[in-house]
């Protein structure tokens, strides 16, 4: 018999298990009385699965002893009765007792792995909302510090618009920084467009009337404080707002023109 071939072959693990057949668990017994190496390798085995269960089982003696006695079919009052059992049964049942308490250890460890899994989820999402919030307001603080510097410089040009027809009531600023070819857009005045509406911007030279579209606002009603940088590298002479349909439109549309203000020459 190639002793090292039988050890290898993984029926020392059923065995210790409890996997086996009783015909199969008597063959074992035999050979372990026989060969000492068996003998050896079934208590390595066991000593590995107690080791193993230490590490990963509820440190819960009264946790792990139910299982088993469960399992056992053992009951818990004090009629249990004392069976006096022979060196191979007690091997047999030593073998079960493993395999629940190896069994508890992993089901408690995969608890705690799911457990873990999901608050690492939980931190990896809160730890991404921390970072939009502080890229946010590094945007915002740049921004501001950009608007500041616009509203000090002498050099940017400061157009306010009127309201106009039926719209009197509403009001917007330009402040036009001719060397960056931009313009600031303050719509603070404006009123929140209606669905499928935006506002469009208009760069107009006065005579002959030509408008040209600087584009539609499109997050007007997601931006907090309502000023925009538009890029303008026109010789504007006068700049206007108009409500158009979303996408905008290739010419202004007159009687949704909400404000106008001329550039002073």
């Amino acid at each position: 018999m190639d002793i090292n071939a039988y050890i290898e072959s993984g029926i020392l693990e059923l065995y210790v298990a409890g996997s086996l057949s009783d015909k199969e668990n008597e063959e074992i017994y035999a050979l372990m009385q026989k060969h000492p190496e068996i003998l050896q390798e079934v208590l390595n085995i066991e000593a590995a699965v107690i080791k193993l269960t230490a590490a990963t089982a509820p440190k819960n003696k009264n946790y792990i002893l139910t299982s088993i006695k469960k399992t056992l079919n053992f009951k818990g009052n004090s009629d249990t009765k004392v069976i006096s059992i022979t060196k191979y049964n007690w091997i047999t049942y030593t073998g079960w007792a493993a395999s629940v308490v190896l069994a508890a250890g992993l089901l408690w460890t995969v608890n705690q792995n799911t457990t873990l899994q999901s608050n690492l989820e939980v931190a990896n999402v809160k730890q991404a909302l921390l970072e939009t919030q502080i890229a946010n307001s590094k945007n915002s603080l740049e921004e501001a510090q950009t608007l500041v510097s616009v509203l000090r410089d002498d050099a940017i040009t400061k157009i306010p618009l009127a309201g106009q027809g039926n719209f009197a009531s509403t009001y917007a600023k330009v402040y036009w920084d001719k060397k960056e070819q931009r313009i600031f857009l303050d719509a603070q005045g404006l009123p929140e467009p209606p669905e499928g509406k935006v506002y469009q911007v208009w760069s107009l030279k006065l005579s002959p009337l030509t408008p040209t579209s600087l584009g539609t606002i499109d997050d007007f009603a997601t931006d907090t404080n309502k000023i925009f940088e538009i890029a303008n590298a026109n010789q504007s002479e006068a700049f206007g707002i108009t409500l158009e349909p979303a996408g905008g439109s290739e010419t202004p549309t007159m009687e949704f023109l909400y404000t106008l203000g001329v550039a002073a020459s």
